[in-house]
C-alpha cells in the first residue's frame, strides 16, 4: 500500500465530492476515510464560492432574489448536479414503493421519474426562498448561510460513512465509503462543524450564535432520519443517497437560518 500523506484525505474529499480539479490519488479505505472526515472542508470551499458569487452580484446592482438564486445555483455546478441528480434518484426510488432490488434499478436508471421531479422543484425552491430572505437582510447573512449549509451538507456525508452503516450495492461510491469512518471520529466532526457555524455567527448576536448551532444539528438529525430510512428500503447506502442525505442537511440548515 502506498505511504499514507496528509494530501490523500483532501484529495479524496474534493476529488469525490466536488467538480473542482482535484485528483484523486488513492481510491482505498484508509484514504476514503480520511476523505470523509474532510468532507465538511470540502463543503465549506463550495459554500465560499457561492457565497462570492451572491455577493458579487449584489456589489453590481443585483436584487437579493438573483443573489440568492445564483448561490442556491453554484453548489450544483460545482458538484456536476451530482447530489441534485442523487436527491431525484433516491426520490424516485424511495417512492416507487417497490422491493429493494427494484428500487436500486429504478435508481440507476438515466430518467428523472415524478418523484424526482417533484422533490427537486421543492427543495430548489426552499433554498433560493431562504437565501433571499437573508440577503435582503444583510449580505453577510446570506453569504454565512450559503457557507454552513454547505458544510452541514457534507457533514452529512461524514456521519453517513461511519462504522455500521452497510452500502446498499457491492460497487460504486457507497460502497467505496460505507463504515470507514469510526463513529467518534464522526461525532468529533459535526462538533467541530457546529461549533464552527456558531462562533462565525458570534458579531450577529446570541440569538444567531444559538441559531447557526442548531442549523447543523439539525441539518444532520434530518439526514440521519433520511439515512435510516434508506437503510431499511433499500438495504445500505449508495452514492445516490449520499447525493439525497447532502440536499436534505443542506435544505433543513437554511430553513432553520429562515426562523426567527
Amino acid at each position: 500500500m502506498p505511504r499514507t500523506s496528509p494530501a490523500d484525505g483532501p484529495r479524496f474529499a474534493f476529488g469525490t465530492l466536488t467538480a473542482l480539479p482535484v485528483t484523486v490519488t488513492r481510491w482505498d479505505r484508509e484514504a476514503a476515510r480520511a476523505g470523509m472526515l474532510c468532507a465538511p472542508l470540502a463543503g465549506v470551499t463550495v459554500g465560499l464560492f457561492a457565497a462570492a458569487l451572491g455577493g458579487a452580484l449584489i456589489a453590481l446592482g443585483a436584487g437579493p432574489l438573483l443573489a440568492a438564486t445564483a448561490t442556491a445555483a453554484t453548489p450544483a455546478a460545482l458538484t456536476r448536479g451530482l447530489h441534485l441528480d442523487g436527491l431525484a434518484d433516491t426520490a424516485d426510488g424511495l417512492g416507487s414503493a417497490k422491493p429493494a432490488d427494484d428500487a436500486l434499478r429504478i435508481m440507476k436508471q438515466s430518467d428523472v421519474g415524478p418523484f424526482g421531479v417533484i422533490t427537486l422543484l421543492f427543495v430548489l425552491l426552499a433554498q433560493v426562498a431562504v437565501l433571499f430572505q437573508l440577503y435582503e437582510t444583510s449580505w453577510t447573512r446570506g453569504a454565512l448561510a450559503a457557507v454552513v449549509s454547505a458544510a452541514a451538507a457534507r457533514l452529512a456525508l461524514t456521519l453517513a460513512a461511519r462504522t455500521g452503516v452497510p452500502p446498499a450495492r457491492p460497487e460504486g461510491l457507497g460502497a467505496a465509503v460505507a463504515g470507514t469512518v469510526p463513529r467518534n471520529a464522526a461525532l468529533l466532526t459535526a462538533a467541530a462543524v457546529a461549533a464552527a457555524a456558531a462562533a462565525a455567527a458570534v458579531p450577529f448576536g446570541t440569538y444567531e450564535t444559538v441559531q447557526y448551532a442548531a442549523a447543523v444539528v439539525l441539518a444532520v438529525c434530518a439526514a440521519e432520519l433520511l439515512l435510516r430510512h434508506c437503510v431499511r428500503r433499500f438495504g445500505g447506502i449508495t452514492g445516490d443517497v449520499f447525493g439525497a442525505l447532502a440536499e436534505t442537511a443542506a435544505t433543513t440548515a437554511l430553513v432553520v437560518l429562515a426562523l426567527g
